[in-house]
Formats: structure tokens, sequence, C-alpha cells
């Protein structure tokens, strides 16, 4: 792998940076299977796709109970190592297991990045773990989460993030190592408590560039569109319609489906004006909420979706 910088000017708002999903025994069943049955080939060829379509940085995560993870993590890190395509880009060693992450970091080639450490268990933990990554000299994701649990509207996102900045330069973590992840959630859930999530999180990343120089923001985008699985071109529509209004304000990367992203533009208008209302939590013009405007609009677009699959012959769906 080659020497990538995480303070490199991609990172520093000049483009966006997408992080390859798909190398996630948590979030694709495909990855999955290949790992759980050894077919690391087929799994370094998930890699290979996914910086074919554009990925920046490959997220790893081998959180799976049927797994040793730290094998895994180290086993497949030394794979990608070995095929230069994709040891150009930086890899996100991803675990919810320290242990993990530091497998991971004794084998990885070039810069890493962390994903992910926290305030979760106090302080001492979070500085513990950050002076660790400092020693390997990985850059490291934040989550917005403290002893009293994740942040969820833009006050609690900026105050926990703010902390975290201010102990880890305090330590001397270089701020342009620091990417906060102020937590993406779930929109147009039907409950009224999470229409704003959206904005909180735009709103908050604007304010927190202001007040912690140098550091970056990412997000998992896919839990934005939850309550929308299975319905991919809603989804695909979300991510884009909340990339579009969030990257100005400050997002410099996200875990994303490289390959599933739209063009704003040439998504569909009813569509677009729909996703917009939810993500910015706007009153639509039609008097329903947001929300149940949305859904109808996705129960049309699902309908013909449905009926496509039903036509197609057996095993014509190979994923």
């Amino acid at each position: 792998m080659t020497t990538n910088n995480i303070a490199t000017p991609a990172l520093n708002g000049s483009s966006f940076v997408n992080i390859g999903e798909r190398t996630n025994v948590t979030g694709s069943a495909r990855f999955k299977k290949l790992i759980l049955t050894g077919d690391y080939e087929a799994a370094v060829e998930v890699a290979r796709d996914q910086v074919e379509n554009g990925a920046q940085i490959i997220d790893i995560n081998m959180d799976e109970g049927l797994l040793d993870a730290e094998e895994a993590m180290t086993k497949f890190i030394k794979r990608i190592a070995a095929e230069p395509d994709i040891a150009r880009v930086p890899v996100m060693i991803d675990s919810s297991k320290w242990s993990v992450i530091e497998a991971g970091l004794k084998c990885v080639s070039g810069k890493p990045v962390v994903n992910s450490i926290s305030m979760k268990e106090g302080e001492a933990p979070f500085l513990e773990q950050a002076r660790k990554c400092m020693a390997y000299g990985a850059a490291v994701v934040v989550m917005a989460f403290d002893e009293t649990g994740q942040a969820d509207s833009q006050a609690r996102k900026v105050q926990i993030c703010k902390r975290a900045y201010d102990l880890l330069v305090s330590i001397g973590f270089p701020a342009e190592d620091i990417i906060f992840d102020p937590n993406i959630f779930a929109v147009a859930t039907g409950i009224e408590e999470h229409n704003n999530y959206g904005v909180d999180f735009i709103e908050a990343v604007r304010e927190l560039k202001q007040l912690c120089p140098h550091a970056h923001y990412s997000g998992g985008l896919s839990n934005l569109s939850f309550s929308f699985r299975g319905n991919e071109p809603v989804r695909r529509a979300m991510h884009s319609i909340f990339l579009y209004h969030a990257i100005p304000a400050g997002l410099d990367m996200a875990i994303v489906n490289a390959g599933q992203l739209d063009i704003y533009d040439d998504i569909d208008a009813e569509l677009r004006e729909a996703c917009e209302d939810v993500i910015l939590n706007r009153t639509p013009k039609t008097g329903e909420s947001a929300t149940e405007n949305l859904i109808a609009l996705a129960e049309n677009i699902a309908a013909p979706m449905q009926r496509r699959k039903r036509r197609r012959p057996n095993g014509a769906d190979g994923m």
C-alpha cells in the first residue's frame, strides 16, 4: 500500500471522499458469505470493485459472531496489500472491538483510518486508544458518543465532538487526522422526534467546521434511508440529496456504496422534492406530512419493481 496521508488535499475541501462500504460483513450479505466460507479470492474482488467504482477509502469490518474477527481482519488486509490496484487507497479498519482494530493496525501498510473510538466509556479509555492510534500513525473516526449515549440533537453533537476535539489536541493528536462522525440517523420513520435528524446532522457539521479547525467529518449514509430498505431507487435518491446539502456544510466523506449514487439534477423532480422535504424537515406542498408523502411515492416506485422481480426467471438474480 502507498503511504497515503489522510491529510491530503482531497480531505481539505477540494473534493468529497467516498468510503466503500461493501467489504463489511455487517452491511453486505454477499461479502459476509464469502468470508464465512473462506473465499478470500472472491472477497478481494469485492474490494477491487469498490475501488473501480470510485471508492477512495475502503471500510473493512469483520464483526460477525461466527468469525474469528482478528484473524479474518488480518488475513483480508494482507490479501489486499498484495493487490496494487486496491492497495493504492487507504484502509479503514472498522470494528466495535479494540482487539480487532489493533490486529488490523499491526499488519496494515501505509496510513490507515481507525473506525472508531468514542468517549462511551469515559475520557481515560478514549485517550488511551487515541494515543495508540497516534503511535501507529493512524487517523481516527470519533463517534459523537459519550458516557450518557449517542448524540441525536445538533446541540449534543456539537458538545460531544468539541469536547473530544479539545481532549485530542491536548495530547498532541494531529487535528487533520481527526474525523468526526456526528451520527446520521434514519428519517421518515413515522416518529416525530426523528423528523429533524437530517437537519441536526447537517447543521452540526456546519457549526463544528468553525469550532474544530482542520478536523474532518464523515457518516454512515445508509442509516439515513433505513426506513426504505428494499427500495433502492428511493434510497439512492435520498443519499444523493443528503450529500448535495451536507457537503457544502462541511461533510468531507461518507461510507457509501460508491457505485450507487445518482446525480442530483438527474433525479426525478417529484422524488427529489419529496426526499428534500423529508431530509430538510420541510412541509410539502401536498398538505400531507413529508414522511407520508414520501412513503406514498415510494410505494408507487416499489410496485413496478416487485412486478419485474416476479417476472424474472429462476436464478436470474445472482445477488
